[in-house]
C-alpha cells in the first residue's frame, strides 16, 4: 500500500528541492525549473498558490528521487 501523502505548497516543494542539491535554472510562466547538477536530474514546479493537488506531488516526489517518507522528512 502507498503511504499516505501530506498536503504540500510550491514553497514546501522548492524547499525540499534546495535541500536535495537542486538548484534554480529559470521559469517559464508559473512553472519554475530546478536542476542537480550531480546527476543532470530536473524538475518543474508549479508556482502556484495554494496546495498542489495529490497527482502533481506524487509525480513531482517521483521526479525528485525520492520515497513519500523521505519527503515528509525534508519539510
Amino acid at each position: 500500500m502507498t503511504p499516505k501523502l501530506p498536503t504540500a505548497t510550491a514553497k514546501d516543494l522548492v524547499r525540499v528541492a534546495e535541500r536535495l542539491g537542486f538548484v534554480f535554472r529559470r521559469q517559464r510562466g508559473s512553472h519554475a525549473i530546478y536542476v542537480r547538477q550531480s546527476d543532470q536530474a530536473r524538475v518543474v514546479i508549479p508556482m502556484h498558490r495554494g496546495e498542489l493537488k495529490r497527482k502533481t506531488l506524487r509525480a513531482i516526489i517521483h521526479d525528485l528521487k525520492i520515497s513519500v517518507e523521505e519527503f515528509e522528512n525534508l519539510v
